[in-house]
């Protein structure tokens, strides 16, 4: 009896208290996705108006004002304002908006701004192919509920025509690289506007390998390759190992520069009788001809000392004979964003039954505060980490070397005379090579030049592995120079006033000139979330942070920096930043790490645990 009078009191207060139309109970006042309806009260109607609309690629940003004209309105947290992109038969995609003051006293959260990244709308991808209807929504909460209405953005202050916009914007991974065409339409008359996104071309990369000078090897003669090298290795054990020879080995340069050019000069210095030969190829893809197998299986099995400076697979299933050393020198300075084994579980990281990395003998790092990460990225024991520095960083340190550069440059780059130099250094995104790229649609290339081009010149160095370029105008060609192929990033570095990054380690580097950084990051969250760091991120930056264009051409205008941050920064990475760190280690390469061996043998007590603690030994006496 109690639930029928309760079911007909609910009826007679529904008859006599109807819901207002376009409105939401007060049960479902959070704003939630609701379908939009038909306008039955002229109440509901939206005021709106876009003040500023601009596009950088496939960037979009939007400024103007929207409210409903009979509900005035000053409680920011009672209007949200959105865009929304609507295409039958998918899920609407919705773009906040920020609310922002306007100057009519009666509406004061009347504005809005907002932007959007097409080329990563979709969960991290370009807008997917289609047609779609770009709307205004606005959610005001009044006593009785949400009201919600969209409409059409609205009139473009200041345009009484018709506007288009197309651009290209691509997507990369290590199987297809697809570019889109992006089309934006925006019809007076009807004060609507659209986009339409549609595939132009879809590329696998391993089959357009960036317009290669070597013929590629499929990837299961490389595994049939890695496995006969294997072979002829365990054979070629049969050889003594050659105290005084010396394998430089890369799969990422056919030309002796970085730390194996630093090394190799100072053997040559010291007429040291080093046999030593070099077995380069400019990719791990490039083809190495069966000759080409033995002879890296006999040298990798009779070498005192094996060098290398990045990633080699063919080495990394070899088990390193106990009186030689497998020496990864590296390139990279100090440690900032996660490598190797730290990142486990990421994406593009490796799995832990992975081979490579793990048999390195002795790893080259700038600080004893770096070893546990690379220990750690390599997988391998924090004993095999050697801190004599990292040779390359030696010309920081070196007045006349860093004369002669700049001499030289000011002569090769005639353009940079008379100009402050901003040299533009940003890492890639994305897993590997065949996925690389950097997200150019985030900096605005023409505020850029408007605000700066008077006084400065922008060099822009791209990491070797991004496949995008940033496609600037022509007009602009006086101001922006790409000096990608240069090189060596470090002399780049000598004539540079100020450096902007991201997550590159070239910071560390650029930190021994004690000058201004600027770390742009407009991705910073997304990146934290794929990448990760080794510091947090904000307190490791020994420079300012900017996160957008603006940000970006402030802190360039008005340069900062912490010398008491730097110089702790520098002190912190560099355990002895004198520029001797290639005597170091060719010393260290002399006396075959002798120092070294003893210095862990002293510190060693079979007896006691490093903080103490007596150790029990078996059927010992105490």
């Amino acid at each position: 009896m109690r639930h029928l009078l309760r079911r007909i009191r609910n009826k007679l207060h529904r008859i006599l208290h109807p819901t207002p139309a376009n409105t939401v109970t007060p049960e479902e006042t959070q704003p939630t996705y609701h379908s939009p309806r038909l306008v039955e009260n002229i109440d509901s109607l939206i005021k709106r108006r876009v003040n500023s609309i601009d596009f950088n690629g496939a960037y979009f940003t939007i400024s103007g004002i929207a409210y409903f004209e009979k509900f005035p309105e000053k409680d920011e947290e009672k209007i949200v304002k959105s865009l929304i992109l609507a295409k039958d038969g998918v899920d609407d995609i919705e773009i906040p908006l920020v609310n922002q003051t306007s100057e009519d006293p009666r509406f004061p959260m009347a504005g809005y701004t907002g932007t959007a990244n097409f080329s990563v709308i979709n969960k991290g991808k370009p807008l997917e192919p289609g047609q779609y209807e770009i709307k205004i929504q606005l959610k005001q909460y009044l006593s009785d509920g949400w009201l919600i209405e969209r409409t059409s953005v609205g009139k473009i202050l200041d345009c009484a025509h018709d506007l288009s916009y197309i651009t290209n914007m691509t997507s990369y991974s290590a199987k297809k690289n697809t570019q889109y065409r992006l089309i934006f339409k925006y019809n007076f008359a009807a004060n609507s506007l659209e986009v339409g996104s549609n595939i132009l071309s879809e590329i696998n990369p391993l089959e357009n390998e960036l317009d290669t000078e070597f013929v590629l090897e499929s990837p299961v003669m490389r595994s049939l390759k890695r496995r006969v090298l294997k072979m002829a290795y365990n054979w070629y054990h049969l050889l003594p190992v050659d105290r005084h020879k010396i394998s430089f080995v890369s799969d990422s340069r056919t030309s002796i520069s970085g730390n194996f050019e630093f090394i190799y000069q100072e053997l040559l210095k010291r007429k040291t009788n080093f046999k030593i030969s070099f077995y380069l190829k400019p990719s791990i893809k490039a083809k190495k001809s069966w000759h080409e197998i033995f002879v890296l299986a006999k040298a990798f099995a009779t070498s005192r000392y094996i060098l290398l400076d990045d990633f080699y697979p063919m080495i990394y299933p070899l088990t390193i004979r106990h009186n030689a050393d497998l020496i990864q020198v590296w390139h990279a300075v100090g440690a900032f964003k996660t490598f190797g084994y730290s990142r486990v579980g990421m994406p593009g990281g490796p799995k832990l039954d992975s081979l490579n990395h793990k048999n390195y003998t002795k790893a080259l790092v700038s600080s004893k505060h770096v070893a546990d990460k690379y220990a750690e990225g390599f997988d391998i024991p924090e004993k095999n980490i050697v801190t004599t520095g990292i040779p390359r960083t030696d010309v920081f340190f070196d007045k006349t070397y860093q004369a002669n550069v700049r001499q030289k440059l000011q002569e090769e780059l005639t353009f940079i005379k008379g100009k402050k130099v901003i040299l533009f250094a940003p890492t890639f995104r994305g897993n590997g090579q065949q996925s690389a790229y950097y997200p150019f649609e985030d900096i605005n290339f023409n505020k850029i030049y408007e605000a700066l081009h008077k006084d400065y010149v922008f060099l822009l160095k791209i990491h070797p592995f991004v496949q995008n370029e940033a496609n600037i105008p022509y007009k602009y060609a006086d101001f922006f120079h790409d000096v990608s192929d240069y090189r060596e990033i470090n002399d780049l570095l000598m004539i540079a006033d100020e450096l902007i990054t991201d997550y590159s380690s070239v910071c560390f580097e650029y930190a021994l000139l004690k000058r201004p950084m600027i770390f742009f990051a407009p991705d910073l969250t997304d990146y934290m979330q794929k990448r990760s760091f080794y510091f947090n991120y904000l307190d490791f930056i020994p420079g300012t942070l900017a996160e957008n264009t603006d940000e970006l051409i402030k802190k360039i205008q008005e340069p900062q920096m912490n010398r008491q941050k730097l110089d702790s920064f520098v002190n912190y990475f560099f355990d002895q930043p004198d520029g001797h760190a290639t005597e170091r280690f060719v010393d260290e390469l002399e006396n075959e790490f002798k120092n070294d061996d003893d210095q862990n043998l002293q510190n060693e007590d079979p007896d006691h645990t490093p903080d103490g603690k007596v150790i029990p030994h078996w059927g010992k006496h105490a």
